[in-house]
C-alpha cells in the first residue's frame, strides 16, 4: 500500500513537472525564439514532458486499481475471481515502455548538446534530428507489448509489436548517423565530457543492435527473462544514459559553478568505468 501511495504521489510529481516543461517551452520563449530555433535539448526535453503525460496517468490508474483490489475487493487482476493478469501487463508496459525514452531522451539531449562543442562543429542535420525526436515520442506509445510476446497475443499482434519496434531503430539511427556526421571533419578535443559522449556512441549502437534482435518474436521467446535482456537494459540506460549523465556533469558543473573539475581524474573516472561496464554487461550477452 505504501508503495502504491509512493508511486502515485511521484506520479503526480512528475506530471506536474512535465506540464510546466511543455507549458513554459510553447508559451514563454524570448522575442524571436522560433520553435525551429530551439536548442536540441529544449525541444528532446519537450517530447520527453509529452510522453510522461501520456504514460503517467495510465500508471496511476493501474495503482488505483491495484489498490481497489487490496482494500476493495475488487478483481481486476486476481486471475480466480475473474480478473486479468495479463491486463496488469498491459497497462504497466505501456506506462514502461514509453518510460525507457522518457529515461533515454535526456540523454540523447545532452549528446547533441556536448559533442558539436568538442568537435568546434553545429550539430549535423538540425531538422532530422528535431523530426527523429518527434517520431521517437509518437512510435514509443506503440511498442509496449514486444516486453509480452511470452504471454501469447497472438499472431496479428506479436507481428504489429515486433514491426513497430523494428521502426523505432530508423530514427535513433539517423540521431546516430548525425552524431558521427558531427564529429566527420571536426576539430575534436578530447576532454572528458567527450569521452564519455564517444563511449555513450559505441555502447548504445551495441544497445539498439541487440534491441532490434529483442524485436523479433520468436528470437524474443528464447531470450525472455534471461541475461541476454539484461545485458541490452544495462546497455541502454548505463551504457546510454549514466554515461552522458556524467558527460552533462562534468560539462555543466564548471559553467554552474566557475570551477573546473580535474581533468586528470576524470579520465581515472571515465576509464575505470568505461572497464568496469564492458567486463559486467558485455559478458551477459
Amino acid at each position: 500500500d505504501y508503495w502504491i501511495l509512493g508511486i502515485l504521489i511521484s506520479g503526480f510529481g512528475s506530471m506536474a513537472g512535465a506540464i510546466n516543461m511543455v507549458t513554459t517551452t510553447l508559451t514563454m520563449r524570448c522575442p524571436g525564439m522560433t520553435m525551429n530555433r530551439l536548442p536540441l535539448l529544449v525541444w528532446m526535453m519537450l517530447v520527453v514532458s509529452l510522453l510522461m503525460l501520456l504514460a503517467l496517468p495510465v500508471l496511476t490508474g493501474a495503482q488505483v486499481m491495484l489498490l481497489f483490489d487490496r482494500l476493495m475487493g475488487a478483481h481486476f487482476f486476481d486471475v480466480q475471481g475473474g480478473g486479468s493478469a495479463v491486463l496488469w501487463q498491459n497497462l504497466f508496459w505501456f506506462f514502461g515502455h514509453p518510460e525507457v525514452y522518457i529515461l533515454i531522451l535526456p540523454a540523447f539531449a545532452y549528446v547533441s548538446e556536448i559533442i558539436p562543442v568538442f568537435s568546434r562543429k553545429v550539430i549535423f542535420g538540425y531538422s532530422f534530428m528535431v523530426a527523429a525526436t518527434l517520431t521517437i515520442g509518437l512510435v514509443a506509445v506503440g511498442v509496449w507489448a514486444h516486453h509480452m510476446f511470452t504471454v501469447g497475443l497472438g499472431k496479428g499482434l506479436s507481428v504489429w509489436f515486433a514491426v513497430m519496434t523494428m521502426l523505432v531503430g530508423i530514427p535513433t539511427g539517423i540521431k546516430l548517423f548525425n552524431w558521427i556526421a558531427t564529429l566527420y571533419g571536426g576539430k575534436i578535443h578530447l576532454r572528458v565530457p567527450m569521452l564519455f559522449c564517444i563511449a555513450f556512441l559505441g555502447q548504445f549502437l551495441v544497445a539498439g543492435l541487440s534491441g532490434i534482435l529483442l524485436s523479433g518474436a520468436p528470437f524474443n521467446w528464447q531470450l525472455s527473462d534471461s541475461y541476454f535482456v539484461v545485458a541490452h537494459f544495462h546497455y541502454v540506460l548505463i551504457g546510454g544514459l549514466v554515461f552522458t549523465i556524467f558527460s552533462a556533469f562534468y560539462y555543466w558543473f564548471p559553467k554552474m559553478t566557475g570551477r573546473m573539475l580535474s581533468e586528470t581524474i576524470g579520465r581515472w573516472h571515465f576509464w575505470l568505468f568505461f572497464l568496469g561496464f564492458h567486463l559486467t554487461f558485455t559478458t551477459m550477452h
